[in-house]
């Protein structure tokens, strides 16, 4: 079966399927030739493909529709993209293995010269029953591009229905966490675990943390900042915090959008960090290019304003889900200009390879968002190049950061609600899901909450690479920022490892023949200062106490004297008011006591 699936990617351009990784045979990838071999040995009429974003979802997708083309297995075929860019991209993508889709197409008789045509979700949704005459009249292949698109509204995953269900075979393609809603996605199979909780099963998975063995994605390295905060909200209050302090998921919120405005110091900051590190990077990847994802229009022009003042070049900014959009998108991706500043539409899927640099410039706190935000940057074009992405230390942003070898999967069921009692967090972690879902539906949402940014200043904070952090604060401009935005952008995944070790304990060495007096930043390794969540605090509270708790019963001291013990021996403030990483030790501390006890 395998030569047969072969042989079909035989006409393929030396460009396409672009640069198989290096020790694989023909000019498929490993992972999809993976597929396809299990495609055609069991002929499903359903199947699910979960590819990191990078990996190659496209060029996976067409070898098999022209595979099922040549074996009359279809006579046509139909590919739903969720943007109008992106249906673009797939009908250029097709023509180069002779594949040609209508990527126009709105109605009545498909042209002869055409084997199908290329939609988007939304025009399904609009006419369902014009899809679905088409699909009755000829053997036809679906692939459904981000499937998750299908579950963004009610009646978007109905459309899907009824206009797929009599199609020959359906395939479906995502490269991202599934949604954190519940609704069931068109012809996607869930199978209930042993919680009594369904979830979705996909038939082949090549998640980053294969990609990234197998050269295929770039290794990603997170650089992180900090800084003061000032806002006023809507009582007329003036609050002040710092970026990665335990505080409310409101004022977390209200900190982040504080630190995008441009009028602030913190973005005009990052941008200009940024821009180094885009010409170290350019240094080994010459025509590497940088993108900024906005929250919304007014601040893309803005960043795009500040970008032209800190560089003295123009960039290039793209708005809107139109035909122009594409075009700057295309203009951009052939070029060699530095940088590029767009909304949401670039987030998802749109391929401009030579992407190196990023700045998430947006408050979407999604793991589906984040997964395909961060997606534009890893499309590994030869071995050595890395992706750089600069964040705000948000602490759920840097849970996602490290965690982007995890592969998850739609969860089409809550928990059951016997233990919601015992759960103190329960309707937190509710309000929470609920302000997700509206984010994934509607980036506008959070942009409404009424609050004054009043002021703000950066300072680099951490390196995220691989799971493990890196760095100790620092300020823009400073000799020990240049070392981290100053790392080459040509290494091997261990060699980035080494270098970021180096670099800290560079700083750590530095740090240590300064006078107290003089550290006017905290001046601790990033593990020993871990962001948490106002959560995860209470919970490590709640685990310091416990653990103090069976100590009273096996020392005969009373929780007090305990606690004022450990804070002779550990340091810091009472409980209530000390850092994460202080109860962390107080706990480390209070184990070690109970176990010599024994």
């Amino acid at each position: 079966m395998s030569t047969t699936a072969a042989s079909t990617s035989h006409h393929l351009s030396p460009a396409f399927p672009g640069r198989a990784p290096w020790g694989t045979a023909s000019k498929l990838r490993a992972w999809q030739q993976g597929a396809l071999d299990k495609y055609i040995q069991e002929q499903p009429r359903d199947f699910l493909a979960v590819a990191t974003p990078g990996a190659g979802k496209t060029t996976f997708a067409l070898t098999l529709a022209s595979w099922l083309l040549h074996h009359h297995v279809v006579q046509q075929v139909t590919v739903v993209a969720p943007t109008e860019h992106l249906k673009k991209q797939w009908a250029e993508a097709a023509a180069r293995i002779g594949i040609k889709l209508d990527p126009e197409y709105s109605a009545g008789p498909l042209g002869r010269e055409y084997h199908g045509v290329a939609v988007t979700y939304a025009g399904v949704g609009v006419r369902p029953m014009l899809h679905r005459n088409r699909i009755e009249q000829r053997k036809t292949l679906v692939i459904l591009d981000e499937i998750h698109h299908a579950g963004d509204s009610r009646s978007w995953g109905e459309a899907c229905l009824e206009a797929f269900e009599p199609a020959t075979r359906r395939l479906a393609l995502t490269g991202t966490p599934f949604r954190s809603d519940t609704n069931p996605i068109p012809f996607v199979t869930y199978e209930e675990g042993n919680d009594g909780i369904r979830r979705s099963s996909a038939d082949y998975t090549y998640g980053y943390g294969n990609a990234l063995a197998d050269g295929v994605v770039r290794p990603v390295i997170f650089l992180s900042y900090s800084g003061n905060m000032r806002w006023r909200t809507k009582a007329g209050d003036e609050i002040a915090a710092r970026l990665g302090e335990p505080m409310t998921k409101d004022a977390v919120s209200q900190a982040w959008r504080t630190a995008l405005d441009p009028r602030g110091d913190w973005m005009p900051n990052v941008l200009r960090a940024a821009d180094q590190r885009l010409t170290e990077v350019r240094k080994g990847i010459p025509d590497a290019g940088a993108l900024v994802i906005a929250s919304d229009q007014d601040s893309a022009r803005a960043y795009a304003k500040l970008i032209r003042e800190i560089t003295g070049t123009k960039a290039t900014l793209v708005l809107s889900d139109e035909t122009a959009a594409s075009q700057r998108i295309e203009d951009f991706s052939q070029s060699d200009d530095r940088w590029m500043v767009a909304v949401r539409m670039v987030s998802e899927g749109v391929d401009v390879p030579r992407l190196a640099v990023g700045v998430y410039a947006t408050t979407i706190s999604t793991p589906l968002f984040f997964a395909q935000a961060v997606g534009r940057f890893v499309r590994s074009r030869r071995r050595g190049e890395t992706a750089s992405v600069f964040l705000p230390t948000i602490p759920m942003l840097l849970g996602f950061a490290n965690e982007m070898e995890v592969e998850r999967d739609h969860v089409l069921d809550k928990p059951k609600k016997d233990g919601e009692e015992e759960n103190p967090y329960a309707e937190e972690e509710k309000l929470l899901e609920e302000a997700e879902k509206q984010q994934d539906e509607d980036t506008g949402e959070q942009d409404q909450l009424p609050f004054e940014a009043l002021e703000s200043d950066a300072v680099f904070d951490r390196v995220l690479y691989d799971g493990a952090e890196f760095g100790m604060q620092a300020h823009p401009g400073s000799e020990e920022e240049q070392d981290y935005l100053g790392i080459p952008g040509l290494l091997e995944p261990d060699q980035v490892q080494m270098l970021l070790q180096r670099r800290q304990a560079k700083q750590i060495a530095h740090s240590r023949k300064k006078p107290d007096t003089e550290a006017d930043l905290l001046e601790l390794p990033a593990e020993r200062r871990p962001v948490v969540t106002h959560k995860e605090l209470l919970e490590l509270r709640k685990q310091l106490n416990s653990l103090v708790g069976a100590y009273v019963h096996q020392s005969g001291k009373p929780h007090g004297v305990i606690h004022t013990e450990l804070r002779r021996v550990c340091g810091g403030p009472p409980s209530a008011e000390a850092t994460a990483g202080q109860i962390r030790e107080r706990i480390k501390k209070v184990q070690e006591w109970a176990t010599r006890m024994r």
